[in-house]
């Protein structure tokens, strides 16, 4: 498999070389030639690693060439970033180059000049080895190709129903009867079978159904790691039960929960549960349940073995089978062909071949058809993928190895760029669900993301995620009421082949050790950063509702790593303080996304982050304790991400943030009050043209001068708007609000808490034609301003709609449907006065039909 990380930053040098080389190369001797040399020698090599992944998994001589390549493509990346700290400038070709020959400089510049010397002395080499080895002479290697050649279309969101799910409608059906009929005792099911089989997903659906959930009190789903504690399985039950705790031992755990489940009807869910030696965690809790009211286990493994010994009688094991030809066909149908509706005839017989080779397993077909999705709709080059998959399937004929193959062979054929940010996945732990917006952050840090054109980077991030999703190697599991996903996860046969890669290619190793990429855990060994110099990524990766906890020898090593671009230490509790440790990262000078999110006691920032002038991203959300945000933030002029949201006691933000016009994610904005007078008024916002989301706080009406209620109208750039008047002061506010009119463009809508009665007037069709996504929550909103049924024939473009908490809220839902045609989703909660809203199923959109179900 082709090292994705080499040709990432590969491409990267090459572009920086070419857009801004020749500022340099016109100018200074041996930096110009340099830097000529290497960028002639990488041009030579680029399409040569194009086409590596087969070579290199079957040829290991080439596995060394690669990894020092690797190494020397890193190194050269590090000399430019450090001329463009050298220059004094934020261009690394601009002017501020000549500060390179200095007097002052000198030492700096003959030693860069050294190691680039070598550097290309061993690239050389390395295409001579090449040249030999494949037998070709030098001048015929490949010709050059910059950026990436990804044919296929970029989606920005998914293009199937993440949720559907073919072939086990009978599996469902069984395992429920079986739990209806459950009287005496706790009624323990297995669901056995091999890795990417469905026992997750036959699992997730039982413990959904709504039939399911109306019968069951109390429900607990809970995911079994190889590597787990008995403490973790407990605390993880108490969670489903709305219990937080942290600090009880065992006793106190258990007794907690018999305590909330007796004398109720319960299920649990016990999921990929390994280890079949030691099963005494099990029968400890098993002895504290409450029994009888036809409570029930579920439990799901590879191992029949261990289910037998966690009490599952034979006749209660269920063991899914492949699915059919023709589930197998519909599975893949449904992916491959999403954007033509599911069919494409002119592809179906050598698409059905594909398909047998998948031997009927689910993730493998899912993964499969997700890789053909994204393929160019010609017989040729479906042909070259079922070739392929022929040859692997020769070496790996048994039906998990075959699964193995398919994931590889996904993995090969993905674009350079989303290889690297799959590798990505490798740092987190098992079973571990994945904040989206952590790994795009990520991926922006890095310089992963491909930027063409001029499109903004976060909304490319968003792309590659979007990528991910479409082929299936990694799975939805939040989202929002409009599809959004927020939160996900990897199958574990995936993370297995993810962590090989990343081991192979030095991403990410378990042990810590020699590799560029690390999770921040409680136990990491401070050594691991103290001598590692290659780090270019540090990430806090624990799993929902836990914290890291950090020791001072590992928190005053963490500014060590001079070449870090990503440092997320989100959820961490230091045993120093964090301020201490905050004023060494003046040496992280490449820094380029940096998370202090839910950090306490985080009060201020120290003055050293000012040095920090390559930040792209800063996010300190949840820092309840927060009170200023220094002035100097103003200076980052690359920022694209602020991220300040529930800072509760953070009073605004300072002036002159209008100054960050690179600006395209805002969140958690309050405007500055008229006393407040080196604060950020909300009329900077006109300037911040580039701004893609922007969430506002807006509590006073002093917030909003009559100058400034155009503050927003000409964002062109604006699709997603949050505008929150929690604990809001004044029925002024409401005046002003109704002034301060949103860009006719936008495309979400979230309003929460408007204190007025009637809705906004600019919340209407005419003035927000192309809003696909409304949700309006809390507030006083007793009826919708005349203006937003429009005029005569006009409607909205509205395809999902959340109203929630609105308890005064009345209307007619005939009268929702005919301003709303395109409505889709519908999600309702606590408005009890919404009496004609159904209950049950609505609307056929895109073949596709959506459920909601309304809670009062």
């Amino acid at each position: 498999m082709a090292d994705a990380v080499i040709t990432v930053f590969l491409e990267k040098l090459l572009r920086a070389l070419s857009e801004g080389g020749q500022s340099i190369l016109s100018e200074f001797g041996e930096f110009r030639d340099q830097f000529e040399i290497l960028q002639s020698e990488l041009l030579l090599m680029q399409s040569f690693l194009k086409d590596t992944s087969r070579l290199k998994s079957k040829k290991e001589t080439l596995r060394t060439i690669i990894v020092n390549l690797r190494e020397l493509i890193f190194e050269a990346e590090d000399i430019l970033a450090d001329c463009q700290l050298q220059s004094g400038d934020n261009d690394l070709f601009s002017t501020g180059w000549r500060m390179c020959v200095h007097p002052t400089k000198i030492t700096w510049q003959y030693q860069a000049v050294k190691r680039l010397k070598e550097i290309n002395e061993k690239i050389a080499k390395i295409k001579q080895q090449i040249a030999t080895y494949l037998e070709v002479p030098l001048l015929n290697l490949p010709e050059p190709v910059y950026g990436c050649n990804d044919l296929s279309q970029n989606w920005s969101s998914p293009v199937y129903d993440h949720t559907q799910v073919v072939g086990l409608e009978g599996d469902t059906r069984k395992i429920k009867d079986w739990l209806f009929k459950a009287d005496d005792g706790i009624l323990a099911i297995g669901v056995v079978g091999m890795g990417g089989l469905g026992k997750t997903t036959i699992a997730q659906k039982i413990y959904n159904d709504r039939e399911v959930e109306g019968r069951f009190e109390r429900r607990m789903w809970v995911s079994v790691s190889r590597t787990f504690q008995e403490e973790q399985i407990m605390r993880s039950m108490l969670r489903n039960l709305g219990d937080a705790s942290v600090g009880d031992d065992r006793a106190e755990l258990l007794r907690k929960i018999n305590q909330y489940l007796m004398g109720k009807r319960y299920l649990l869910v016990l999921d990929d549960v390994w280890g079949e030696k030691d099963l005494d965690w099990w029968h400890r809790i098993s002895n504290g349940l409450p029994k009888g009211n036809g409570s029930s286990v579920i439990v799901t493994s590879r191992n029949e073995r261990v289910v037998r010994r966690m009490g599952v009688r034979e006749e209660r094991i269920h063991k899914p089978k492949f699915l059919s030809g023709e589930d197998s066909w519909l599975l893949f149908r449904k992916i491959a062909f999403a954007a033509s509706g599911g069919e494409c005839p002119e592809l179906e017989d050598i698409a059905k071949e594909i398909v047998e080779k998948c031997k009927g397993l689910p993730l493998a077909i899912k993964v499969v058809g997700g890789m053909m999705l994204y393929k160019s709709p010609r017989y040729h080059e479906w042909k070259r993928i079922l070739d392929h998959f022929r040859d692997e399937l020769k070496e790996n004929d048994s039906s998990e190895r075959g699964l193995m193959a398919s994931l590889e062979l996904s993995y090969d054929e993905l674009p350079s760029y989303l290889k690297s940010c799959f590798l990505c996945f490798s740092l987190f732990p098992e079973d571990c669900v994945i904040s989206k917006e952590q790994v795009v952050y990520w991926w922006i840090g890095e310089g992963f993301v491909p930027l063409r054109n001029g499109r903004p980077t976060t909304e490319a991030g968003e792309d590659c995620f979007s990528g991910l999703t479409n082929r299936c190697l990694i799975e939805v599991v939040d989202k929002k009421y409009n599809g959004t996903i927020y939160t996900c996860a990897i199958h574990d046969m995936v993370r297995d082949l993810v962590l090989k890669i990343a081991e192979d290619d030095a991403f990410y190793s378990q042990d810590g050790k020699s590799c560029r990429h690390l999770g921040i855990k409680s136990d990491l060994d401070p050594k691991h950063l103290m001598a590692n110099q290659k780090l270019r990524a540090l990430l806090s990766t624990v799993k929902t509702a836990e914290v890291n906890k950090i020791a001072s020898s590992t928190a005053k090593a963490l500014c060590k790593p001079q070449y870090l671009r990503v440092m997320d230490v989100s959820r961490s509790i230091f045993e120093t303080s964090l301020s201490d440790i905050l004023k060494q990262i003046c040496f992280l000078q490449h820094l380029a996304y940096l998370s202090l999110s839910n950090t306490h006691p985080l009060v201020q920032l120290p003055s050293s982050l000012e040095k920090l002038i390559k930040l792209q991203i800063l996010d300190v959300s949840y820092c309840q304790n927060l009170k200023t945000l220094p002035s100097y933030i103003v200076n980052f002029k690359k920022l694209k991400v602020l991220d300040v949201s529930h800072c509760g006691s953070l009073d605004c933000l300072p002036k002159g943030l209008g100054r960050l016009s690179n600006l395209e994610v805002l969140l958690g904005f309050r405007p500055a009050r008229s006393s407040q007078l080196e604060g950020c008024r909300i009329g900077e916002l006109r300037n911040l043209t580039k701004l893609r989301m922007l969430a506002l706080q807006i509590t006073r009406a002093e917030e909003i001068e009559d100058n400034e209620v155009n503050a927003l109208v000409n964002l062109q750039e604006l699709q997603y708007l949050s505008m929150s008047c929690f604990d809001c002061d004044g029925s002024d506010l409401i005046t002003k609000v109704d002034k301060l009119f949103p860009p006719r463009q936008l495309q979400e809508l979230c309003l929460e808490f408007y204190p007025g009665k009637i809705s906004p007037m600019w919340l209407n069709p005419i003035s927000l034609p192309l809003l696909r996504f409304l949700s309006i929550s809390s507030g006083n909103i007793a009826e919708f301003h005349q203006s937003f049924w429009g005029p005569d024939n006009a409607v909205w473009k509205i395809e999902a709609l959340m109203l929630d908490s609105l308890s005064d809220l009345g209307m007619e839902w005939s009268v929702v449907q005919r301003v709303m045609p395109s409505l889709g989703i519908v999600n309702v909660s606590w408005c009890p006065e919404l009496e004609s809203f159904p209950v049950e199923d609505f609307g056929f959109r895109g073949g596709v039909w959506k459920k909601e179900e309304r809670r009062t």
